[in-house]
């Protein structure tokens, strides 16, 4: 099972997938992929290693053999990921104004602004809302 985490996270992150709505978190998108690339990965992929993204290869490689759903949920959950990345990248500058309103005085650094920030939630701007919500942070 470690092994499949691993290799999928490695997969997801190396993905040029396009923006999505949502996000999903490692944890929903391993969950999400173990379910429907488990067999294909004991199938054609028993012996990669997880170095150097080995299984992600591997299931690239053998992409014509693979799963309809491993493929698609691959895609997808790729897209899901790329898109909680830049959310979290974005969501900084997305809500500078509502901090400098909200969190006066409160230590930058170690998510004290983000405690600050999802403390206020009802204050805080419906961007700054969303990019927090995006971004996984609540």
């Amino acid at each position: 099972m470690k092994r499949l985490i691993f290799a999928l996270t490695a997969t997801l992150l190396m993905a040029n997938a396009p923006a999505a709505a949502q996000t999903v978190g490692f944890a929903e998108a391993i969950k999400i992929l173990s379910a429907s690339c488990g067999a294909d990965i004991d199938k054609y992929c028993k012996s990669a290693t997880l170095a150097d993204n080995g299984i992600g290869q591997c299931l690239a490689q053998n992409e014509a053999k693979v799963s309809q759903k491993c493929n698609a949920d691959r895609a997808v959950v790729a897209s899901l990921i790329q898109e909680r990345l830049a959310a979290q990248a974005a969501a900084p500058k997305i809500c500078t104004n509502d901090a400098r309103r909200l969190c006066k005085g409160v230590k930058e650094g170690a998510g004290h602004v983000l405690r600050c920030l999802l403390k206020a939630q009802r204050s805080v701007g419906e961007k700054c809302n969303t990019a927090i919500d995006l971004a996984g942070y609540r």
